[in-house]
Parts: C-alpha cells; structure tokens; sequence
C-alpha cells in the first residue's frame, strides 16, 4: 500500500486525505505515513468486526430455537384475555384539497429554513432562555443592530405560506374548549380541540369520552385521564 501512495502525486494524496476526514498538511513523506496508518486502523478494524458477527451469529443461532420453545411451552391460546390487550387507536385526520396539502408541505419546507428566534441575552440568564420573543430595544444592542454574532430578529420575510397559517402541523385547525358543550360547535373534519389549561381532571375526562363519541380529536389529550 506504500509503494502505491509512492507513485501518486502530492494533489491526489491530499484528495484522499480529504475523504478521509484527515489533515493535508505536510510533506510528501508526511501525507503518505499519515494514510498508511489510517489504513492499517482500517484493516484491524474491519477483522474485529467479522470477528464479531461470526460469534454473534453462532450464538443466536444455538439459542434462538431452545428460548423459544422454553418460553412458550406452557403457553395456552385460551388463557389470552383480549380485553386486557391495548391495541394502537389511529388518531383522526383532517379532510384536506389538494392544495391545502401542498400548502402544508411547503410550509414544513419553510420551517427548516426559518432560525430559532432568541431574545437579547438569552444565553447569559436562564430566565431570558425560557421565555419567548421579544423585540430588542437600546441604542447600542447588538442584537438590534443585526451584528451576526447575535440571534436573528423577526421579520416579515420570516412568514410562512398564508394559506396555512394557524393550522396545527396535524393540518387541523385548533379551538379552545372548557366543557363538553364547546365540543358540539366543531367540525370533526377540519377542527380539532384543544383542552384549556384551567379545566380540572373530572371535566377532562367528561371532555374526552365526548370527544370520541363525536369523533373529534384531542391535540392535547393526557394519556392517564
């Protein structure tokens, strides 16, 4: 492997340097000792890893058979009680066009591109961190003054697509509920409810067996109520 990086040019030892994630600084001599020990750590640990899969292999395949018979055994099909099985309920989904879906999507584009926004000394209090957006103020902020080493400011240009603004990323559209009457002005469809944060476990619960009895989902449903 020596005699091969010999007769390459210092350009191409670099270039493979580069896949490697490995420094091009040096000499000639340099460049070639430094791939030749990464080679090596490559070859040792390409025999380690066969190493293991062999033994892992012969394991699993000598245990395997033996735990499953020991485990099941015993077992009776008619011990199986299906009412204390829990089965995955699929949450509901809102009725879309085509081009609300298209929007959605273009708007989960949008929030990959979109920075995190931080207020003005965020990283020095933890109480700032916490808390939401707000605009920078002073004459000499710098965070106001759009220095690149501070967070970005919200700007117009930050907007997503109109046609999905305010939905939830589900593709509902949220409404606040109190009580079970506030159930009966949504549209399962389009519409999915959002529990207050003031209503109290017994009111809950009342809200989701109405919930389900209309079929409107629960964006904020608690799993032990």
């Amino acid at each position: 492997m020596t005699e091969e990086y010999e007769n390459m040019t210092v350009s191409e030892l670099k270039e493979l340097l580069r896949e490697k994630g490995l420094p091009v600084s040096g000499t000639k001599k340099t460049l070639i000792e430094r791939l030749s020990e990464e080679s090596k750590v490559e070859d040792i640990t390409d025999d380690v890893e066969d190493v293991v899969e062999d033994v892992v292999e012969d394991v699993v395949e000598e245990t395997a058979d033996d735990d499953f018979d020991e485990e099941y055994e015993d077992f009776d099909d008619s011990e199986w009680d299906d009412d204390e099985s829990e089965f995955h309920v699929a949450k509901q989904k809102p009725e879309l066009d085509q081009e609300m879906q298209e929007a959605l999507q273009l708007r989960n584009l949008q929030s990959k591109s979109t920075p995190t926004f931080r207020r003005t000394e965020w990283f020095r209090y933890k109480r700032l961190s916490r808390s939401g957006w707000r605009r920078p103020k002073g004459m000499d902020n710098s965070q106001r003054k759009n220095l690149k080493y501070r967070g970005s400011r919200v700007r117009i240009g930050h907007g997503k697509i109109s046609t999905a603004r305010g939905l939830h990323p589900s593709g509902f559209r949220e409404v606040l509920v109190y009580n079970t009457l506030d159930l009966e002005n949504l549209n399962p469809a389009s519409e999915a409810a959002r529990i207050g944060a003031t209503v109290g476990g017994r009111k809950r619960e009342q809200i989701h067996l109405k919930a389900d009895e209309l079929g409107i989902r629960i964006l904020n449903r608690r799993r032990n109520v």
